[in-house]
This record gives C-alpha cells, sequence and structure tokens, in this order.
C-alpha cells in the first residue's frame, strides 16, 4: 500500500468519525436515541440503509455466489420485480409497522398478541439475529487480513497472538465508536455520509476494472465456457446448477414478500418523519442501488475472468497458490500445512485454452485440483470433511482481496479499501446496536413495572451494546462457517424468519390471528429451521459416519432421489459425506410454508373475537395524532394510481417518482427484458453471442447510466435529508412516555394520549 492509498482511506474516516460524536448533542430522549425520533426524511433513510444493508459481507457474498453460479441466473430475479415494487409502492407491512408507532419489533408483538409472546418471541429473533450477523467482522477480519498480507499470528512481548482476533477486535471498537454517541441518530447519519461517498468511488472503480478486461475478448468468452446445463450466461441453459439456481430466486422472492417485516421496529422502519415518508423511503428502494449491484456484479465477472482465461494464467496461478497456503496455514495442523505446501507447489501454472480445452464445469474447473489436493491430504473421514467444509468456505471468500490487491494501482487500491471498510462498519455498527435496542427494548423492558427515567434507559442500552459486541467478538472466534456465505445466513435467519412472516403479515393485516396461531407458527416455522441448522453442523462429523456405519446411505439416497424425482434436477437430494442433502433454501422454503399453515389452522381453531385494528393502527378514534388523510372512493378514474399505491398524501414529485419505479420496474425491467426476451428464445433460440450482448447492453450501458442518475440524485436528496433531520431533531418535543412500553396491549404514551382524547 502507497501513502496515497492510507491517505484517501483516512480522512474520510476521520470526519466520519467526528460527525459520529457531533450528532451526539441531538440526542434528548429515548425516541432520538432509538429511531432518530421519528423525523428522519426520506432520502438519508434511503441512502443510508443502502450501505447499512449492503455491507463487505454482501459483497462477498455476492461475488462468491457469482463465481459458483455465474450471471445467468440473475436473468431470473426479474421474476422478484414485480412483488419488490408492489412491496414499495403499497408500503407493504413498512407502512401499517410505523402506524403502529411501535419503538422495537417486540413492542408490536405485545400490542398484537401477549407480553409473554413478546418475550419469548423476541428472544428467538435475538439469537438468530446475533448468531448470524457474528460472523459479519469474522469475514471482515479476514478479508482485512487477506488484503494487507498480514501474518496470522503477531508477536508481542514473546507471546504469539492471533491476528484474527486483533483485527475483529479493532473491527468492533470501530463500530462502538459510531454507535455509542448517538445510536440511531449518529447511525443514519453516518451511514448516510458513508453511502454518498461509496456512489461516486463504485462509479470510478467499476469504470477502471471495465476498461481494464476486455469485455468481447475476455469476459464475455469466460461466461461462456460452460458445459451444458450449467452456463454462466445463458438463462435457458442453467438446470444443472446447484444451490445457486432456480428455485433460490423462487425462495428469495417468497421469502421477501411474507417476511418483508420480520425485522421491523429494529432497523429504519420506525424513523421516518410519518408512515408515507416512511413508505416513500420504500418506493426509493427501487433505484437507490444505482452502481452499488452494478460494482459488485463486475468484480464478480473479473474475478472469473482473472482466475480462467489464459491471458491471466499467471495472475490466476499466483492468487490460487497464496489462497490455498494461507487458508490451510490457517486451519490445518502443522503437519498437515506441510503436506499441503508441498503438494500445492507442484501444481503447474493451467492455461486453459477456451474453445480448444473441454468446456468448465462446477464439479470440474482451474480450482478442482487445489480442492481435491487439499481434501486429501485432510482426510474424508468426519474430522477430515468438517475441516474441507471450512478451508472451502474460506478459499471461495479470500479470493476477492487477495486478487483486488493484484489487479489494481496506486490510488484504486486506497479507493478499493475504502470502500471495503465504511461497508464493513456501516454493517457491523447497524447490526451491534440493532441487537443491543432489542434486547433492552424486548427482553428487558418488558419485566419493568415502572419507567425507567431516559438517563437510565439510554445508559443500559449503552452497556447491551458493549455487550453485544463482545457476543460478536467471540462468536467470531468459535463460530465455523461451513457453507457459502448466502447459504449460512439463509438457514440461521430462518429459525426466525420460518415463522415471522405469518405473526407480522396477519398481525398487522387480519383481525383473526391471535397469540395461539403466533406460537404456532413459531413451533413448526422455527422448530424446522432449528432442526435443519443442526442438521447441517453435525452432518460431516457425526450424522453421515453413522449412517455409513450402520449401512443406510445407499437405502436413504435412493428414498431421498425418489421423493426430489418430480422436482428434478433443480430440487434433487442425494447423500454427500460432506454437505447435507438438504440446502439452507430448501429448508427454509419449508419452515415458511410450516410456519403459515400453523399458525392460520392454530388461529381458526381457537378463534373467539376480532382483534381491535384500528386501536393497533392509529386510525379512525384512535388518530391521535390527526394526520390520516381520508382515502378518496374507488372509481375508475383512479383505480390504476391506487393499483401502484399513490394515495392522497402524495404530493406532484411523490407521483413523479412512483410512476418512474412502474416504468423502470414493469416496462423496461419486467416486459421488455424479460417477458420479450423469453417469447424471443421461444421462437427463435437466442445464441451465446446474443446473450452477451443483451447482458452487455443493459448491464454495463443502460444500467450504468442508470447508475450515474441515480448517483447525483441521492447525493443531493440525502445531504438535504441529513442537514433537515439535525433541524428537525434540535425542535422535537421528547415524551418521557414513548420508550416502548406496553399497558393493556396500548403503549404508555398512547395510553395516556387516548385518555386526553
Amino acid at each position: 500500500m502507497h501513502w496515497i492509498d492510507w491517505v484517501i482511506i483516512a480522512v474520510p474516516m476521520v470526519v466520519i468519525l467526528f460527525i459520529a460524536f457531533y450528532s451526539k448533542k441531538y440526542v434528548k430522549s429515548v425516541v432520538d436515541y432509538l429511531v432518530a425520533g421519528r423525523v428522519a426524511g426520506r432520502y438519508v433513510l434511503t441512502v443510508g440503509d443502502l450501505t447499512a444493508g449492503l455491507g463487505l459481507i454482501t459483497l462477498v457474498a455476492t461475488v462468491e455466489a457469482n463465481y459458483q453460479t455465474g450471471f445467468a441466473v440473475a436473468f431470473w430475479q426479474a421474476l422478484t420485480i414485480p412483488v419488490m415494487m408492489i412491496i414499495g409502492l403499497t408500503g407493504w407491512c413498512i407502512y401499517r409497522f410505523r402506524e403502529t408507532k411501535a419503538l422495537s419489533n417486540g413492542q408490536f408483538l405485545e400490542m398484537r398478541y401477549s407480553r409473554n409472546f413478546r418475550i419469548i418471541a423476541s428472544f428467538l429473533r435475538i439469537f438468530a439475529e446475533v448468531i448470524t450477523n457474528a460472523i459479519g467482522p469474522a469475514i471482515a477480519a479476514n478479508f482485512f487480513i487477506y488484503f494487507f498480507g498480514l501474518p496470522h499470528n503477531i508477536v508481542l512481548f514473546g507471546v504469539a497472538i492471533p491476528t484474527f482476533s486483533l483485527v475483529v477486535g479493532v473491527v468492533l471498537i470501530l463500530a462502538l465508536c459510531l454507535i455509542l454517541p448517538g445510536g440511531r441518530v449518529t447511525l443514519l447519519v453516518t451511514d448516510s455520509i458513508q453511502g454518498l461517498i461509496c456512489y461516486p468511488f463504485f462509479l470510478i472503480l467499476t469504470v477502471f476494472l471495465l476498461v481494464k478486461f476486455n469485455w468481447t475478448e475476455e469476459i464475455s468468452p469466460v461466461l461462456c465456457d460452460r458445459v451444458p446445463g450449467e452456463s454462466f450466461m445463458n438463462p435457458f441453459d442453467i438446470e444443472k446448477l446447484k444451490d445457486f439456481n432456480l428455485f433460490s430466486v423462487i425462495v428469495v422472492l417468497i421469502g421477501n414478500f411474507i417476511n418483508r417485516a420480520a425485522y421491523a421496529g429494529n432497523d429504519t422502519s420506525s424513523s421516518g418523519k410519518t408512515p408515507h415518508e416512511q413508505k416513500m423511503a420504500s418506493v426509493l428502494g427501487n433505484w437507490r442501488s444505482g452502481f452499488a449491484f452494478l460494482f459488485m456484479t463486475v468484480v464478480a465477472m473479473v474475478l472469473l475472468t482473472v482466475m480462467t482465461h489464459k491471458n491471466f494464467a499467471d495472475i490466476g496461478h499466483s492468487i490460487r497458490q497464496e489462497v490455498t497456503l494461507r487458508v490451510a496455514n490457517q486451519i490445518a495442523t502443522p503437519e498437515m500445512y506441510k503436506n499441503i505446501g508441498e503438494k500445492v507447489a507442484a501444481i503447474p501454472e493451467q492455461r486453459h485454452e477456451i474453445g480448444v480445452d473441454e468446456p468448465l464445469s462446477q464439479a470440474h474447473n482451474l480450482d478442482t485440483v487445489y480442492m481435491e489436493t487439499v481434501h486429501n491430504e485432510m482426510g474424508k473421514d468426519g474430522e477430515g470433511n468438517v475441516l474441507f467444509q471450512e478451508f472451502r468456505s474460506l478459499y471461495n471468500q479470500m479470493m476477492i482481496p487477495v486478487s483486488m490487491r493484484q489487479i489494481l494501482p496506486v490510488g484504486l487500491l486506497g479507493l478499493f479499501c475504502l470502500v471495503a471498510l465504511m461497508l464493513m462498519v456501516t454493517t457491523d455498527d447497524s447490526r451491534i446496536f440493532n441487537a443491543s435496542a432489542a434486547i433492552m427494548q424486548d427482553l428487558v423492558l418488558p419485566f419493568r413495572k415502572d419507567p425507567l427515567s431516559p438517563e437510565t434507559h439510554l445508559k443500559i442500552v449503552k452497556w447491551l451494546t458493549v455487550l453485544v459486541a463482545v457476543i460478536f467478538f467471540f462468536g467470531s472466534l468459535f463460530m465455523s462457517q461451513l457453507d457459502y456465505i448466502n447459504m449460512f445466513i439463509t438457514i440461521l435467519v430462518s429459525i426466525w424468519m420460518g415463522a415471522s412472516g405469518p405473526i407480522m403479515v396477519f398481525g398487522l393485516y387480519s383481525r383473526f390471528g391471535n397469540t395461539v396461531g403466533a406460537y404456532c407458527a413459531l413451533i413448526f416455522g422455527s422448530g424446522i429451521s432449528v432442526a435443519g441448522v443442526i442438521a447441517q453442523q453435525t452432518w460431516a462429523a457425526h450424522i453421515y459416519p453413522w449412517l455409513d456405519s450402520n449401512g443406510w446411505v445407499e437405502g436413504l439416497n435412493d428414498f431421498l432421489l425418489t421423493v426430489t424425482s418430480p422436482f428434478a434436477p433443480y430440487i434433487q437430494w442425494s447423500m454427500d459425506p460432506v454437505k447435507f442433502p438438504i440446502n439452507s433454501y430448501e429448508i427454509y422454503f419449508i419452515a415458511m410454508v410450516m410456519g403459515i399453515l400453523a399458525y392460520v389452522i392454530g388461529s381458526l381453531v381457537t378463534y373467539s373475537k376480532p382483534y381491535n385494528l384500528d386501536r393497533l393502527l392509529h386510525r379512525g378514534i384512535y388518530d391521535i395524532d390527526k394526520d390520516k388523510i381520508e382515502e378518496e372512493p374507488l372509481t375508475w378514474k383512479n383505480w390504476l394510481p391506487r393499483l401502484v399505491g399513490i394515495s392522497p398524501e402524495y404530493t406532484l414529485g411523490d407521483k413523479i417518482i412512483a410512476w418512474s419505479v412502474v416504468i423502470y420496474s414493469m416496462v423496461y425491467s419486467v416486459i421488455i427484458l424479460f417477458v420479450v426476451m423469453i417469447i424471443w428464445n421461444c421462437i427463435s433460440p437466442i445464441s451465446m453471442q446474443g446473450w452477451s450482448d443483451w447482458r452487455y447492453v443493459t448491464t454495463f450501458i443502460i444500467g450504468g447510466g442508470v447508475g450515474v442518475i441515480t448517483t447525483v440524485w441521492f447525493c443531493w436528496g440525502g445531504i438535504r435529508d441529513t442537514i433537515h433531520l439535525f433541524k428537525d431533531l434540535s425542535q422535537r418535543k421528547a415524551d418521557a412516555l414513548d420508550n416502548g412500553q406496553v399497558s393493556g396491549e396500548v403503549s404508555l404514551a398512547d395510553k395516556n394520549k387516548f385518555h386526553e382524547e
């Protein structure tokens, strides 16, 4: 790293830390600290959520998945566009949740169901959230260790200390510096500032990589060089792809819709000035990604090209050698590492000739010889298979920092590192704060009969924040990730999200749903996910060896193949000594289905009377703020605006934004890029070159143009709303009773106001 790179990294981070401590002066109450006083504007919410939701872990996970399955599957993600558009335009779940004025997810659960359910469900949700997010600092620490080429151990005063633990500690301390001064106010402002900084940097890095690597001669040929059924380019030739396939797209679509409000109240979903402003932030979410995901797509394409194309055979060989040896040194015994080193050093440079050599596949590619060499040395018994799973996960993830270090020049290397650092910080600080606030609001506060003073309340939240950071630290040290990041996260979050869909959706939209139904959803939905986690984590070391020793493997394999034969090849369960036959997306889907069925059946069987939904949503006689605008009667003139979520609250600018989302999402992305291409391909199958040209134009030319527009748009809006946020916080009047406590199914603050009415 050159000194120019260090300056590029240091200056913005100093500014961000200054803003974090400056924002402390605007925090005067519990509501300010937890939900930014409920005065945040749409752009600060949208830009802040981009970086908080994007994260370094998202970058690594996205590149890791695309390296394994390419970009053909992404074509079918257009199926999710209408659903996400409807979610955004209608304010699905989020608008109603903001109407409840709940400070946390658990407060809503108590108001809708019961206090005991709030405690039990919140414990499960927080547990799933904490163990899932604990891998974030671990992935970030490994990323920077490999990026900077740091040794795995540092000797201090004659004692060897793992570099990993030191870097994880630094990562978490940096996150605490951003959280503790002002809570949600600090996070919203600093995340927004970091988002504004990242936007132009995404653009610069994307342009450089596309100029350095030629699409026609290098990137496209690599993407086209795959065996039939595993295409990285043609979306109609992907039936043999495993894990990240068409079924996973469908599961994500269903999960995004059903679990829209799974963590509502424990993020920024309660921070908007009004329910309408919260809804508009969701609408703008359809535009906000800008260059972010284009940048990640380009990084994945470049990595595939560098590791596969003959023009970069020497660099690819160097990266594979370095990553293999460093990962083996990190997890293997000294003797095992020595043997691996000798075998790996003997592997020659591979020069794959596209069009001459056999096309590559998931089973046989340029990484295969390294994987087989390491697996043979680690052993293929239970212990060796577990160790190999850990090696494979780290190998796939750490190619990214090592390759970027070798590709990027001075200056851009610093930009990339700064982007990675900001993505890491915004993710870790948000998730630590969300967990600590949830513990306070949903596991501590329900046991209090009398309100805490605001000072005591905030002091406990801050101590819990430190506690969660400590849990993240030890979770990073001791929790092993044995699968792809997206798979690992999916199965862990499904511990809550396998049940949360019906609990939140029916809680916000139905009058028949009740506490019994909610408990049934937890038992069956979350129960299946917990069983899946246990099976995946113990499969290689215990379950498979036990089945093998009893001679049951072959019989179970035949049974699983028979059960899944109607869904083959997209769902195909078979016995494998390394990996559990049912993947995380499949377990998540089963859990969601069982959770919905259990909730509906449990609620209907025990139904007694309709729930007072108007009181929960502050509608009708319960509209204490008198800010609801009456809906116009549905007529033939207004049915289309109503269909896309336009209400009397919409200004002319809001309507323009809403219709722009409809036109871009439905007309361009769905009809032109999806439906027309399907029809065209059915009439006259599109060639590989045709798909290559299509992706280049739609992804880089049109997508890049849209990215430039949204970059300017959101930079302006983010700066404007950040200034307004500070102004509104300084003028806001605090209510000491507005702290998240509930009495008689209503919040203390509302109960007091209802009596005044």
